[in-house]
């Protein structure tokens, strides 16, 4: 774990802080510090990173006191985030959905408040907020993209797991695809329940669906995007030519050896900066946080690798979707995804 920054330290027993930590909030708080908790180091060029340099952002903007701990795997965190919450911080990001169980555990017994991923159900006024993103309108464009640019006709999705984010981002894929081309053949695989980290098993299962015939590559993988990378760059396709791949969350665009063409990444700065303002205010916990299309907190990534008139295109559908005229529903549901597949690997 690696935790940075200074923060105060307090002996009022957790009984009374609680009490007055929920009574403080109620009415809106002076804050002067938070913590994120990360899974996985900040240099991911996803989920992690992008999470972290958000509450970095924030801090700066706020001129809040942060406090980093990452790389503390997908565990039990209820330790990590007990020791933060005697530290006297005012939030506490938990930034996994693993963590979205033990965190609201934590901030009942001692008042601290905390964010959570993936739980909207779990939310409680000045207490615990949730923020299940859906890059759902990103991947869209991303799957009208993907079946502009394939030659096979065979488009692959390799996910790290299936938690609500990931499959709100494949049907969305799936449906942007088949909205292009409705013949298109779509094969989706998982490299494990819970392998974010697992870049060698992402490596390869992403080189089996190339050998199934796909050209144009979907990962979904935080750590493991690592591998799906490596597959594309050094496996071909069936007609000899290159693999594209399409990230998410983060930018990898300086370590593409000219592969990557895209990546749907999302700004995780706003969502935070709503979090401090809501606490200042006294509305935190009274609803969720999303990301958009519409405030560019959500957004895709052109590289030089997609042509100008077929980024035109893709730019007109994004258009659509912020107007209206093209909606684009989240689907969490695992089994909605598998049903939109022409090939499912298990």
């Amino acid at each position: 774990m690696t935790i940075v920054s200074k923060v105060r330290r307090f002996t009022i027993t957790t009984a009374v802080t609680a009490a007055l930590s929920l009574a403080a909030f109620s009415a809106g708080a002076e804050v002067k510090s938070f913590a994120i908790l990360t899974p996985e180091q900040g240099s991911d060029f996803g989920w992690n990173q992008q999470g972290i340099e958000a509450a970095r952002a924030v801090a700066e903007q706020f001129d809040l006191e942060l406090t980093i701990a990452s790389g503390l795997g997908y565990g039990d965190i209820r330790p990590t985030l007990r020791e933060l919450a005697a530290e006297g911080l005012d939030l506490l990001i938990a930034h996994a959905s693993g963590y979205n169980t033990a965190a609201p555990e934590v901030a009942e017994d001692t008042g601290v408040p905390v964010a959570i991923v993936d739980a909207p159900q779990a939310i409680k006024a000045g207490l615990v907020t949730d923020y299940t993103l859906s890059g759902h309108e990103g991947a869209y464009l991303a799957g009208v993209l993907a079946a502009r640019m394939t030659r096979s006709g065979t488009l692959g999705i390799v996910v790290s797991g299936e938690p609500p984010a990931w499959n709100s981002q494949s049907t969305a894929f799936a449906r942007g695809a088949r909205a292009t081309d409705p013949e298109i053949d779509l094969r989706y695989s998982v490299i494990g329940p819970a392998a974010y980290a697992d870049a060698a098993g992402a490596r390869r299962v992403t080189e089996a669906v190339i050998a199934a015939g796909a050209d144009v590559i979907f990962g979904q993988g935080n750590g493991s995007s690592f591998g799906i990378l490596q597959a594309v760059e050094t496996t071909d396709a069936a007609d000899g030519g290159k693999v594209w791949f399409i990230d998410i969350i983060g930018d990898k665009s300086s370590i593409d050896n000219g592969h990557l063409l895209s990546s749907v990444v999302w700004n995780l700065t706003p969502v935070y900066r709503a979090m401090i303002e809501d606490l200042q205010s006294g509305s935190f916990g009274r609803e969720g946080y999303r990301i958009s299309l519409a405030d560019e907190s959500l957004q895709l990534l052109k590289t030089a690798n997609v042509p100008d008139a077929i980024w035109d295109e893709v730019m007109a559908v994004r258009e659509g979707i912020i107007s209206g005229d093209i909606q684009v529903e989240a689907d969490f549901d695992a089994e909605t995804v598998r049903e939109l597949m022409s090939g499912v690997a298990e």
